[in-house]
């Protein structure tokens, strides 16, 4: 089961690395459908997961200039998307108290997920077609970033594709800057997110060694997926992202179906 948990860590962080997803897209909803654990559980281990692998890729690809983080409009981004963090993990502390069933909660974040892949597929695929905006104003900017901390604290995703949609269609970035800059956004999301569960006692009980190896997995993804991203080309990182909401929207259903 451990190696299982570590290449399901390991291959969703090379390609979240590559494409500036987080991984956790791709982990929670497979942990989610092989039922190896409890939806908190699989939320907070993907978390620190991600966490790890953003970390590493984000500081691999600023020493290999594979990326360029544009500092005036993604750190207000990332401090909006930190405090939104902190929001999206209370909400789904929330939720779970409120259903008190982690089924239904998994079905919720399914569901959701399902919403906003498909909406990330259809604008990827009619990008060309879309005139983009170049968004500056730094009010606008930690809206932005705590809509999107709020989606993926609480889907326990990292950001997952919608980040790049926003980048792309906001400020007009391209695959690659979308990328390490989405990165940048996940990296303080999910400290902010995980430093909260901490303080808050709100920690779900999870095997030591699934959390090692997934963090592991996290940290090896990262720092191959951030080589692979600097020579990959752009056409190549898009078909890639475009087959991966494909599958991604598969297994959601499926997800869906199972904990409905």
């Amino acid at each position: 089961m451990e190696i299982l948990i570590f290449f399901i860590s390991f291959l969703s962080s090379v390609v979240g690395a590559i494409c500036g997803i987080g991984g956790g897209v791709i982990i929670k909803p497979v942990l989610d459908a092989a039922d190896i654990m409890g939806v908190a559980a699989i939320s907070f281990l993907s978390g620190c997961t991600v966490l790890s692998m953003s970390v590493v890729s984000v500081f691999r690809q600023m020493r290999q200039g594979s990326g360029k983080i544009d500092w005036k409009t993604s750190t207000p981004l990332a401090v909006g998307a930190a405090a939104g963090g902190i929001i999206g993990k209370s909400g789904f502390q929330y939720v779970i108290g409120f259903f008190g069933d982690q089924n239904q909660v998994g079905a919720i974040q399914a569901m959701v997920l399902i919403v906003l892949t498909v909406g990330t597929l259809i604008y990827t695929l009619c990008s060309t077609r879309i005139r983009t905006l170049h968004v500056r104003n730094t009010a606008v900017c930690l809206g932005i970033g705590l809509v999107l901390g709020v989606l993926s604290s609480f889907l326990g995703i990292g950001g997952g594709p919608i980040n790049l949609v926003v980048l792309y269609y906001f400020f007009s970035m391209s695959v690659k800057t979308a990328a390490v800059n989405s990165l940048y956004m996940i990296m303080f999301s999910q400290a902010t997110s995980l430093l909260h569960t901490l303080t808050g006692g709100n920690v779900p009980e999870v095997p030591g060694v699934f959390l090692a190896v997934m963090v592991i997995g996290g940290v090896l993804g990262g720092l191959l997926g951030s080589k692979a991203h600097r020579v990959v080309s752009e056409r190549a990182e898009k078909v890639l992202f475009v087959m991966l909401m494909m599958v991604i929207i598969g297994i959601n259903v499926y997800n869906f179906v199972k904990f409905c």
